[in-house]
């Protein structure tokens, strides 16, 4: 089974990295990309001069450009927090047990989720059962736990995501770590922060078919029973101080950034009528402010409550793009026509510190 590390990483959004600002050639290419098109197109100034923009043109325009100052694309996002909830099983059967989390008030304001950890204890297996099963099939003696995350939907059937699985050894007995995030992450995105967190926990067997043993049923985790034990599920939220380790928002126009300034947004004014391949093709607009995250990212103390492959320090990346709505002169039939057009993630809404290489969670889908 692929590790759920790389799972998180085959998922991963590419973004535009620090210090890789806006420039004309990245609109050009994006332009050129959008009406495919090789190279710039060749236009008469005087047939542009003369060209007039029907109001179906103008009013395509205008409702692109309403639409992007409310529809962002997200992008990766990272004193660090640790709580711990408790959970309880709310019904089980057969091998499948439901889990409960209450999330409320759980995860601090202002601080973003940087691994939630699930722990349950594995109760150990009574000798005379282990022996027996041993005896009928002695190279069995595992069993697959596979974690999901339970979506009750008010319009349709109800969804489960799988969010982590591992195989455990019935020799072996005490607290079982799985890694959650995702599920955590997904719940935040519901933005219903009275609702319960639900994990879906199930035990089968190793491997399928008529040979396969039944080593999956004697896998039982603590406080399954009618009275709660020791050993109770948990479940760890790690979380990052925003106010330390976050970005401050848009830069101060009256400071000079400096290196060592902290992670901040700042006011950057592309011209469009001062680049030359833009006369006669770009008609709107003359130009627009794009911003770049400029400064640095504070960096939290090791050791990480978490190790990802090929994790480099946090920097200052966007977060947040917006398109850029434009009217272009394209030809039709040998004429040239006004079209509309928009290039995604041109202009920057926000940016946030975040570590190079770390995965980007999953959006979740309607």
């Amino acid at each position: 089974m692929t590790p759920v590390w790389l799972c998180w990483a085959l998922w991963a959004l590419p973004l535009t990295g620090p210090g890789a600002a806006l420039s004309g050639e990245r609109i050009l290419g994006g332009l050129l990309r959008q009406l495919h098109l090789s190279q710039v197109p060749v236009l008469d100034e005087g047939e542009v001069e003369a060209l007039v923009t029907p109001a179906h043109v103008t009013a395509q325009y205008v409702a692109l450009l309403r639409r992007s100052h409310g529809a962002h694309s997200r992008g990766k996002r990272f004193s660090q927090r640790f709580r711990e909830v408790a959970g309880r099983w709310l019904a089980t059967e057969a091998s499948t047990h439901l889990l409960v989390f209450g999330m409320e008030r759980r995860l601090p304001p202002n601080s973003e989720l940087l691994r939630a950890v699930l722990r349950l204890f594995q109760e150990p297996v009574p000798r005379a059962a282990l022996r027996r099963l041993e005896r009928l099939s002695p190279h069995s003696a595992r069993a697959r736990v596979t974690i999901e995350w339970l979506q009750v939907r008010d319009d349709g059937p109800n969804r489960t995501s799988l969010v982590d699985s591992r195989l455990v050894s019935l020799h072996e007995s005490g607290w079982k770590a799985f890694d959650v995030t995702e599920a955590v992450t997904f719940w935040q995105q519901l933005s219903r922060p009275r609702q319960p967190l639900l994990l879906q926990v199930s035990v089968q067997r190793e491997h399928l078919g008529p040979p396969a043993s039944g080593a999956h049923r004697l896998v039982r985790f603590a406080s399954q029973g009618p009275t709660a034990g020791q050993g109770e599920p948990r479940l760890e939220l790690h979380t990052l101080d925003l106010g330390t380790y976050g970005a401050q928002g848009d830069c101060d126009p009256e400071v000079p950034v400096t290196q060592a300034a902290r992670c901040c947004r700042q006011e950057v004014y592309i011209d469009l009528r001062g680049m030359k391949w833009a006369e006669n093709w770009v008609l709107e607009p003359p130009g627009f402010l794009a911003y770049e995250c400029v400064g640095t990212c504070q960096q939290p103390p090791r050791p990480l409550p978490f190790e990802w492959p090929l994790l480099g320090p946090r920097q200052c990346v966007p977060s947040e793009t917006t398109s850029l709505p434009m009217i272009v002169t394209v030809k039709e039939g040998g004429r040239p026509r006004p079209r509309v057009v928009s290039l995604p993630n041109m202009r920057v809404q926000k940016c946030s510190c975040s570590w190079d290489g770390m995965p980007v969670p999953r959006k979740l889908e309607p």
